[in-house]
């Protein structure tokens, strides 16, 4: 680019007041309202707020706006769309199983099992996550990990007994 141009008229124009940047770089997918008004976009369960205006959205197909940054906004008709998630991968928390004498032994079993599962959320296929310094994920298994739908009874039998020798 050390090269002068050969016309020196500057072709950009300003941004409309109508224009937005963040928006033009957003990752777009589209996603349908379940009867119970949720959604699922990478391995998590979207929950709509229950009003009069979003149960017409019931059935039909609102966008999902990721941001580079890696927020997340639901727009229905240009609208967005309040929500809360719900967590299919939750981690049990260290403090939960010291503090409940009770339950320790179990959210010890259930931890187990937690470390043979394989996390990953995305498959790799939206590339807002690597701006926020996490590489892209890859379609690959994990070696000694498991995804969540194959971890089975014999997974929990393991951990059980290992828990048991502990």
């Amino acid at each position: 680019f050390a090269k002068p141009p050969r016309n020196d008229w500057n072709a950009h124009r300003p941004l409309l007041p109508s224009e937005d940047l963040d928006t033009v770089f957003t990752w777009r997918e589209q996603r349908k309202v379940s009867h119970v008004l949720t959604l699922q976009y990478d391995k998590t369960i979207y929950l709509i707020e229950d009003t009069r205006a979003n149960r017409k959205l019931i059935g039909k197909y609102i966008d999902i706006y990721e941001y580079p940054d890696g927020r997340i906004e639901f727009r229905a008709a240009g609208v967005s769309v309040p929500y809360v998630t719900y967590d299919r991968l939750p981690q049990v928390d260290q403090g939960a199983i010291v503090e409940n004498k009770r339950l320790g032994h179990v959210l010890e079993v259930v931890q187990a099992v937690q470390q043979q599962r394989d996390d990953r959320r995305s498959q790799g296929d939206v590339p807002a996550r690597t701006n926020r310094g996490q590489r892209p994920a890859h379609g690959k298994a994990v070696p000694g990990k498991k995804r969540q739908r194959q971890l089975d009874a014999q997974d929990v039998e393991r951990a059980l007994r290992s828990n048991l020798l502990h």
